[in-house]
């Protein structure tokens, strides 16, 4: 039996025993009878909007795994890119570097430039920094061995 019917049973009771509402204990009674039907309603309300919010709760729970996963993937893909970005950036960074064999400093700038080997065979090199042109003289090997001796 519901808390509604329990009440209206009471409330049945009490009207079946001809309570006399002049006396002291008849006006108790019956405003024990109005009391109970309030709260009776009150907690049915109160019942009721509790299943409403836990309804609530519960897609939110739903929506909210959802979102959670739809999260997960869009950090695993952006993970995802961050490493191909690395892979990317690590195959430019050793294709720039291939073929840059030789560092020379510009007589006047100071600056280190990065040249191959054709660039160091050419008869003028150009500073990258201030475009000033310089030669590399190149010594023979016999050269450099009685240059080491002395």
């Amino acid at each position: 039996m519901e808390l509604t019917d329990k009440a209206a049973y009471l409330k049945g009771l009490m009207d079946g025993l001809g309570i006399d509402a002049s006396t002291k204990e008849g006006k108790v009674l019956l405003a024990m009878s109005d009391l109970l039907s309030e709260l009776t309603a009150a907690v049915v309300t109160l019942d009721e909007d509790l299943s409403v919010a836990y309804e609530h709760i519960d897609l939110l729970e739903d929506e909210l795994a959802e979102v959670e996963e739809e999260l997960e993937e869009l950090e695993e893909d952006l993970y995802e890119e961050d490493d191909e970005d690395e892979e990317e950036e690590d195959e430019e960074d050793e294709d720039d570097d291939e073929g840059y064999e030789y560092e020379l400093t510009c007589p006047k700038c100071g600056t280190k430039n990065l040249v191959d080997e054709e660039t160091l065979m050419s008869e003028e090199i150009y500073c990258g920094h201030c475009a000033t042109p310089f030669t590399i003289e190149f010594e023979d090997e016999e050269e450099a061995e009685e240059e080491a001796e002395d």
